[in-house]
């Protein structure tokens, strides 16, 4: 007991002394059958002595650890911001203590907030518990705060965003906690309160992955990744070295890209290791090379052209990359014996109307087609935008708002799924650890965001006149993203947060004989054809009609040319 093992004034420390004094106790009452009869203690003078032992240690350590708190007690600095903490849980209690507890903190708490009716009119370490939501412009006005923290753990992003309206509403400066991943990292402090991210107003929950089973599918094995230098393989890459491979294998056309990821990874970038490979997923001689040299066991497809707009005018260059590159990635992988392949897909071939949902839709169905006649499990993994990517609506938001304006919104209603480079990755490392032989593995994102709110708060931000115009939807487009097409079951059999999907088969010969060159609509209308099994407008028996309008409304995404001609029902 005189260790200093537990923390004063702590639960175990509580527990220790009660342990001390029963064990003392008990060792008394064995003791007394071996003294001189009539020299005995009475049961009841040992148990009470024992009672009072426990209340007389307690208080005295309970009356030092309050003396050294008034003495330590820290001041906070001379000009501290006057905070309202909403949420008096642990996250909140914690923050509170923090900040009462550092010397010269910024912030001082002066009144809590919580939606809890058995929280009201509670004291957390000195600060009180004025009400819930509906009580913070009285609260401000009562103590004078300026700045509302929001402590809440795993607050939801729709929660995020109604509380900070409400603080804008009433004058308050929105701030939020760091989030637990910032904590461990080291990145941020619980008493470090930042300004509300994007990524804090998304709406869903973070992926929670099993790293242990995940680690050990790829401790001491040989992986490639292909397109490691784009937003999704780099991750990749850094998740999967912290894991020990036997082999990292990093290929991509983009000699700058390797140059930044190997940079990362090991903090030296000569481009002299045969990690590093430089090669076209277009070129099939070039990749067989590779996979004969490396037999990597794990493949992780990420390589691909994304840009929507782009390949709408280019559909060729889809063809070329996005279907005819996977099938040769997935036949290299089948002659060299891949135990595990991941294609990784997109949002936007779940109902297909774009170029881009097309050519991502044959490579999962490519790869079922793969799974059914080669050993070794090949599934594709599906999610929405990735934030921060690069050419993200993020990326292309802030820097307009950066640049003074205008800021540029196809249309004010429309919407998209969202999610983090870390967690879209955790997704497809979960995905090569359960998932199974031909399905397509779909992340439950939350709810879709709209992409006027994200630019609203980005222009919040600063302190100009920065004005938002809205272009309309360009070609390919859709309203709102689908996670799952028609006929597209939701089944979760392993993981909360994971769909598994089959996903029809196609040969490759539905897709080898199409022509690049082909006009912009008749390979267009061919791709579209050979994606969706026959029927461009699959969707369009909706008793609603809401696919039928979709398909109509992105009909001039096919940009015919002057011999071609495009019919467009007015319904």
């Amino acid at each position: 007991m005189y260790r200093s093992r537990y923390r004063r004034g702590s639960l175990e420390e509580v527990v220790g002394v009660c342990v001390a004094a029963l064990g003392t106790c008990a060792a008394l009452i064995i003791l007394t059958v071996f003294l001189v009869t009539g020299q005995r203690a009475p049961l009841a003078t040992v148990a009470g002595a024992a009672v009072f032992a426990v209340l007389a240690m307690l208080g005295a350590r309970y009356v030092l650890f309050a003396a050294r708190q008034r003495i330590g007690k820290p001041t906070p600095a001379a000009a501290a911001v006057k905070i309202i903490v909403f949420g008096a849980g642990a996250a909140g209690a914690q923050l509170v203590h923090s900040l009462r507890a550092h010397e010269g903190a910024e912030y001082l708490p002066v009144a809590m907030l919580d939606d809890d009716p058995d929280k009201r009119r509670l004291r957390i370490h000195g600060v009180p518990v004025l009400g819930d939501r509906a009580a913070m412009a009285q609260a401000a006005a009562r103590t004078g705060a300026t700045v509302l923290v929001i402590a809440i753990a795993r607050a939801s992003g729709s929660a995020i965003r109604d509380l900070t309206a409400q603080a804008e509403r009433c004058g308050l400066v929105p701030k939020v906690v760091p989030s637990v991943a910032e904590l461990i990292s080291g990145v941020e402090r619980i008493e470090g309160v930042r300004d509300p991210r994007i990524t804090d107003l998304l709406g869903r929950r973070p992926v929670e992955t099993d790293v242990a089973s995940v680690s050990g599918h790829f401790a001491g094995k040989r992986i490639l990744v292909t397109g490691a230098g784009g937003s999704i393989g780099s991750e990749l890459c850094r998740q999967l070295h912290r894991f020990e491979p036997a082999e990292l294998i990093m290929l991509d056309r983009d000699e700058s890209a390797l140059h930044a990821v190997q940079l990362d990874l090991y903090g030296r970038a000569l481009l002299d290791a045969d990690g590093s490979v430089l090669a076209d997923i277009r070129d099939p001689r070039r990749i067989r090379q590779v996979f004969e040299q490396f037999q990597p066991q794990i493949v992780f497809h990420a390589a691909a052209l994304k840009h929507l707009p782009l390949l709408e005018r280019y559909p060729g260059e889809a063809l070329k990359t996005n279907v005819w590159g996977t099938w040769t990635v997935l036949e290299a992988a089948a002659e060299s014996g891949v135990q595990s392949f991941v294609n990784i897909s997109t949002d936007k071939a779940a109902d297909p109307v774009s170029v881009l949902g097309y050519s991502k839709r044959l490579a999962e169905r490519l790869t079922a087609h793969m799974a059914s006649r080669a050993a070794g499990t090949y599934l594709s993994v599906r999610f929405g935008n990735v934030l921060g990517s690069r050419g993200s609506v993020l990326t292309a938001l802030s820097a307009q708002v950066a640049a003074g304006g205008p800021v540029t919104v196809t249309h004010p209603q429309v919407t998209r799924y969202f999610m983090t480079a870390d967690e879209a990755v955790q997704l497809v490392l979960q995905a090569a650890a359960i998932g199974r032989d031909g399905e397509v593995l779909v992340l439950d994102m939350g709810e879709q965001v709209r992409i006027d709110d994200m630019a609203r708060r980005l222009v919040a931000t600063v302190p100009r006149q920065v004005d938002i115009v809205y272009t309309g939807l360009r070609p390919g487009e859709k309203m709102s993203e689908d996670l799952l097409g028609q006929g597209e079951r939701d089944e979760r059999p392993y993981h909360p947060l994971i769909r598994h999907v089959p996903v029809a088969p196609l040969p490759p010969d539905a897709v080898i004989g199409l022509d690049p060159a082909d006009s912009l609509a008749g390979l267009r209308a061919a791709l579209a054809d050979s994606a969706t099994g026959g029927n461009v407008a699959k969707g369009a028996k909706d008793a609603n009609g809401a696919q039928a309008a979709r398909v109509t409304a992105v009909a001039p995404a096919a940009r015919p040319g002057p011999d071609a001609q495009l019919t467009v029902d007015s319904k």
